[in-house]
Parts: C-alpha cells; sequence; structure tokens
C-alpha cells in the first residue's frame, strides 16, 4: 500500500542517500532493458526530492533532473494502481499545457511504476515516455512492473550497505576504545603485581624462620599467581598490540638469525632440540611480527612436550606470492575436539603445561591476528599423544589481497 505523507516519504528517499549521485551501471542496464521492452526511445529511474525529479538513470534524455512541479512522476506516486499511464498527454487537462509536453522533449506518451520501499513509501518511479500517443501490452506492463521491484531491491541493498558501513564504523570505534581501555588497565595493573612479587620475596628471605611450612607455601602460591596474572596481561597487551604489526612493515633479515635468537630465548636448558631449515634464507617481512608468531607457536611445542627427548623441527620454503612456514613437533597433541577451536581467544587445549602452569588462551589467538596482518593463512594437524604440525603462510608482497581470514585446516588431521 502506497503511503503518501509527504514529510516520511522524503524521509525515506533522504535514507537512501541516492539523490545527487553519479550514474551507476545497475541502474543504466534496466532503464535500457526497459526502453527495448516498451519500445520507448525514453526509460527513466526517477526520485522525486525536495523540489526536483532527480533521474538516477536516463536513457534517452541529455539531463538528469527536471523541476518537481512539472514532473509526470509526482502524479504517479499518488496513485493506487501498480502503474500509471498517460497514452496521449496533449489530451490530458494535467498535461496539455506541460513544458515537458510542448517543448524539445515532446513527452506525448507516460507510463511509470511506482517504485515502492518495504515501508509502503513511493521514492520515485520506474518510467519510459514516447514522442508519440501509444498503449502497452499486459506482457510490456508485467515486465515493466518487474524491473521496478529490481530498482527497489536495488535501493534496499544500497541502504543496507549504508547501515552496515555505519555499524562497521560504530564497532571500529568501540573496539578502539576497548584496546585503548585494556591497554590502560593492563599497564595499570602490572606495576602492582611486580610490587607483590618483590614484596613476598622480601618477606620470604626476612621472615623464613618466623614461619612454618604452609605460610611458605602460602608465600609461593602468592608469587605464582601473580606471575600467571602478569603473563595473561602481558599477553592481553600483545594481542591488542597485534593489530599495529602490518605487512606494510617490512625489513630483509636472515631466517636463521631469528630462528636462533627465539631458540637461545625458549630452549635455555637446551633440553629441547630444535632443527633449525637446512638452507639459511634472507626473507622481507615484519620482523617483529614473525619473532611474535615463532615464540608463541615454539613455545607452545616446548612447554606441551611429555616426551624424554622433545624434537621441533622448522622448515621453510616459499613460492611466487608467499613464504612457507612448518613446526613439526612431538609434543602432547591436540584433542579432536579441541582443535577447532584452538585459535580462538581463551580457548584452552590443555590443562597444564609440563611445569604445571595453566594457559591463558591467547597467545595462538595472538598468533592468527599476526599471520593474518602478515596476508596469509594458518592451519593445523594433530595426533594427540605424538605431536603437531603447525603450517602458516606470510604474503611477500604488499599488493592488497581479499582476505577472508584464517582458517584452522583439519581435513587431513590425522586418524
Amino acid at each position: 500500500m502506497i503511503k503518501i505523507d509527504e514529510k516520511k516519504r522524503q524521509e525515506a528517499v533522504d535514507s537512501y542517500k541516492l539523490v545527487g549521485t553519479l550514474p551507476e551501471k545497475s541502474y543504466d542496464n534496466i532503464t535500457q532493458i526497459a526502453s527495448f521492452i516498451c519500445g520507448t526511445p525514453i526509460a527513466l529511474i526517477t526520485m522525486l526530492d525536495y523540489n526536483r525529479n532527480f533521474l538516477k538513470s536516463h536513457y534517452g534524455v541529455p539531463f538528469n533532473e527536471s523541476p518537481r512541479e512539472i514532473s509526470f512522476c509526482t502524479h504517479a506516486i499518488q496513485t493506487h494502481d501498480p502503474i500509471f499511464i498517460i497514452p496521449d498527454a496533449r489530451e490530458d487537462e494535467r498535461f496539455k499545457n506541460n513544458p515537458l509536453v510542448t517543448g524539445d522533449t515532446k513527452a506525448i506518451f507516460y507510463a511509470g511504476v511506482p517504485l515502492v520501499d518495504k515501508g509502503g513509501h513511493a521514492l520515485g518511479t520506474l518510467c519510459v515516455f514516447d514522442h508519440e500517443p501509444r498503449e502497452l501490452d499486459e506482457n510490456q506492463i508485467s515486465t515493466l512492473i518487474a524491473l521496478a521491484h529490481q530498482v527497489v531491491n536495488l535501493f534496499e541493498l544500497r541502504r543496507q550497505n549504508i547501515e552496515n558501513k555505519a555499524l562497521q564504523e560504530n564497532l571500529l570505534k568501540k573496539n578502539s576504545l576497548l584496546k585503548e581501555f585494556a591497554g590502560v588497565v593492563s599497564h595499570d595493573m602490572k606495576m602492582p603485581l611486580a610490587n607483590i612479587i618483590t614484596t613476598t620475596d622480601i618477606l620470604k628471605a626476612k621472615y623464613k624462620e618466623l614461619l612454618d611450612e604452609k605460610g611458605l607455601d602460602y608465600l609461593n602460591y602468592l608469587k605464582s599467581s601473580s606471575f600467571s596474572l602478569s603473563e595473561y596481561i602481558s599477553g592481553i597487551l600483545q594481542h591488542y598490540e597485534s593489530d599495529n604489526l602490518t605487512i606494510d612493515q617490512r625489513e630483509s633479515f636472515d631466517i636463521h638469525d631469528l630462528l636462533e635468537e627465539i631458540e637461545d630465548v625458549l630452549n635455555h636448558d637446551y633440553k629441547t632440540v630444535i632443527n633449525l631449515p637446512e638452507a639459511n634464507h634472507v626473507i622481507s617481512c615484519n620482523r617483529l611480527a614473525l619473532h611474535q608468531i615463532f615464540i608463541n607457536l615454539l613455545g607452545n611445542s616446548i612447554k606441551y612436550n611429555d616426551k624424554e627427548e622433545p624434537v621441533i623441527t622448522v622448515t621453510f620454503d616459499e613460492n611466487e606470492e608467499f613464504y612457507l612456514f612448518e613446526i613439526i613437533d612431538n609434543g602432547i597433541g591436540i584433542p579432536k575436539d579441541k582443535i577447532n577451536k584452538i585459535f580462538d581467544l581463551f580457548s584452552i587445549v590443555a590443562s597444564k603445561d609440563k611445569n604445571g602452569n595453566r594457559g591463558n588462551g591467547i597467545g595462538l589467538s595472538t598468533v592468527k591476528k599476526l599471520v593474518a596482518n602478515l596476508g596469509g593463512s594458518i592451519s593445523v594437524t594433530s595426533e594427540e599423544g605424538k605431536g603437531s604440525t603447525f603450517k602458516f603462510t606470510a604474503r611477500k608482497s604488499d599488493i592488497p589481497t581479499l582476505i577472508s581470514g584464517p582458517e584452522v585446516d583439519t581435513s587431513d588431521l590425522q586418524k
């Protein structure tokens, strides 16, 4: 049902933000088809604005707007019929003195289908003109009405895109505020935690003789809990700061140098055998992002390994588009019911690592973000009790690409 409340109708027109926009092929295609189907030299998609009739598509005329007071479409949007037809405007009292009829345009025949949105407001028309009197047959009328529905669908799609963009901008703003909040809170919490840890050590050193075994256990638990919370906060900061490490921040560096540096940090007791790529390679990539990725993945391979002889193998390859990395370990593996969630924030696979510490579920989520920022993807295969293999890529070029986001690939999960 068409509503003719002009104020609300105009608000509906404004909501599509189409008036005054440039021509678009999707609309021009429709007017060309309408002209062909109806056999008329002119076909238009119009939107009735405050004081003008804006032509979103104009096939057969050189102008893209006209005064609203002389517009045929002003009458068409007020009809309750599916289509408004004027066979010969020269014989119609409403139009016979209209400049569009008497002037160069010679708009003698008119047929317009109101473009009605889902709120029931007529925004404008899909219309055709001819320079001589004529009629449309049933097929032409039904086709013109069908085309008008497609125009409305295009309108609705545009408004949905506008709403989605506004929602996205709002979410980005809120996410930015959340990151800022998390950063401030995390930073402010680290100093008190450091004080707690230091105070605990002082209490143990100064009052050890006055405390029984249970009292010392309480202090050890307090220190252990403070360390865990400090690591958790550091993980949160690293997770949010990972957005700042992107593909375009490149430098050339030696893969072996990077991995040996990480090995010295992680494998300080040298109980784990870490096999590096046989050949050395110099690559151009975001070194800090790659450093964090390997710190997390190699760190997990060391911590979650119950073998007498832990072994980790790192491989490297490349193709025209990507650097290809692989980390293979003989650790505890990942349960089948958890492998699809390991890259989710706060998802925890194992209850404790080999040192009895509980993970916080932040590291692998951060890895996923970093890999995506490098234009790559990451996947994992694993067999519980035997080990896991993580594969990830980093794009070699800064050329933008459509990235749908890294996905966990379990198609070749070992049985």
